[in-house]
């Protein structure tokens, strides 16, 4: 690929790269520094970028950026724990709202399937090629993830719900 051709390839992905970065880094700029990176791994690479979806390697890519910037940062987070700790009591992180709460709780792969799929629309197809898997597979990790968020996010909306069950198997076995 000829630095012409590159310049070309890069104005046509980096909104789509920026994006995906973004709703996946704390801030705007993570994500602009995930997505510098990814792109000079493109550039560094120029010659390994098929010709026939380039964008989605270029997801890929950006998902091994990201995945080194989430380890650079738990590094940084642990470290001011540490800190944090010889001089008081850690502050307890609390993600915001419920869907969030529900998807904390699930793994980082049902995570990331989930919002590859909602935040960046990206197909099955498309999330097969990105994670080189196949289209039956991410179908039905999918469908298992979706699963999974959808029975956290009923334990959370009601609580009450979960002791209901509970207490009436309960019942029933008293008799």
């Amino acid at each position: 690929m000829t630095e012409e051709e590159f310049n070309g390839f890069f104005a046509a992905n980096f909104t789509d790269v920026w994006g995906f970065a973004r709703r996946r880094t704390d801030s705007g700029s993570d994500a602009d520094d995930v997505t510098a990176e990814t792109f000079a791994v493109a550039w560094r690479r120029r010659t390994q970028i098929p010709s026939v979806d380039g964008r989605l390697w270029l997801f890929g890519v950006a998902r091994n950026v990201l995945a080194n910037h989430r380890r650079a940062t738990q590094r940084r987070l642990n470290l001011h724990l540490r800190l944090a700790t010889v001089q008081g009591e850690p502050v307890a992180y609390q993600p915001d709202g419920l869907v969030w709460e529900a998807l904390a709780e699930l793994s980082e792969d049902d995570r990331e399937l989930l919002l590859m799929r909602a935040w960046d629309g990206l197909s099955v197809l498309d999330i097969a090629t990105v994670l080189d898997i196949t289209a039956a597979n991410v179908s039905s990790r999918l469908y298992r993830a979706r699963a999974r968020l959808l029975r956290e996010l009923e334990r959370r909306d009601s609580p009450d719900s979960e002791q209901v069950r509970t207490e009436s198997r309960g019942k029933g076995s008293d008799r």
